[in-house]
């Protein structure tokens, strides 16, 4: 079983689906809906004083913490989540999955997948 610890509809399709399409049909094999609870990393403020600006914009060094959200492994399950979450797991957990080969729409923004890929 795959779970979806995204915010978002995860919509894989075929190898052959075509990039620049709007219409989101052509080549749908399936939709993994969110299962409600995102899988997210903490993220702590390594020093609130030493905030910097470039170019007039505010710049915080940041720690990324724990994952949460995340629930224990069980046999037979995996979980699709953010790729810096999997890549902050890994070697520690080898069920989760990441969204791989993407698909992109007319104005060059991900609408899904072709296929699910697990870091290692």
């Amino acid at each position: 079983m795959i779970l979806n610890l995204t915010p978002h509809p995860i919509r894989l399709y075929s190898d052959d689906r075509p990039d620049g399409l709007d219409d989101l049909e052509p080549g749908l094999r399936t939709v993994l809906a969110p299962e409600g609870t995102a899988a997210r990393l903490s993220m702590v403020p390594v020093d609130s004083l030493r905030t910097e600006l470039r170019d007039g914009i505010p710049v915080e060094t940041i720690e990324y913490g724990h994952a949460y959200g995340l629930p224990d492994p069980h046999d037979d399950i995996s979980f699709i989540v953010s790729l810096p979450v999997a890549l902050a797991l890994v070697p520690h957990r080898s069920d989760l999955l990441v969204p791989y080969r993407e698909v992109r729409n007319a104005s060059g923004t991900v609408i899904g997948c072709r296929q699910l890929a697990q870091p290692v």
